[in-house]
């Protein structure tokens, strides 16, 4: 049996909320320049370990629309979490392997604001009315 075709239906905008993650990555890099110099380093690292890995959810999890595609629209929701899990773990690895912060501090402030951006994700995403 052939593999379903992905949604043809609009996918939710995950544009405005991977932007405004990007936007307090870019925040908390100038905030950790301005305060300490070699600390931005540190703090863009962070913010870009936890910005990758919703990337790449957002772009795997909203595949398939429709009751006619439950089954793959679960699979591709576990799919999702699993990389984004799997991604995130590797990052952390490889930046505490590769690079280690120079401050880890400014690192996992800039991770726990870039995903504490996600409680904003309602507001975001929410389609405008037409009344």
């Amino acid at each position: 049996m052939p593999d379903p075709l992905p949604a043809r239906i609009k996918r939710p905008q995950f544009k405005r909320l991977l932007v405004a993650q990007a936007m307090v990555v870019l925040a908390a890099t100038a905030i950790a320049a301005i305060l300490s110099g070699a600390a931005a380093v540190s703090a863009l690292l962070g913010g870009l370990v936890c910005l990758l890995p919703n990337g790449y959810f957002a772009w795997r999890a909203f595949r398939y629309q429709g009751a006619r595609f439950a089954r793959d629209i679960v699979k591709s929701f576990y799919r999702a979490e699993a990389g984004k899990f799997g991604l995130t773990a590797a990052l952390f690895a490889l930046v505490f392997i590769a690079v280690p912060p120079s401050n880890p501090a400014f690192f996992f402030g800039a991770y726990v604001a870039t995903l504490g951006t996600q409680w904003l994700g309602p507001w975001l995403l929410r389609r405008p009315s037409h009344t």
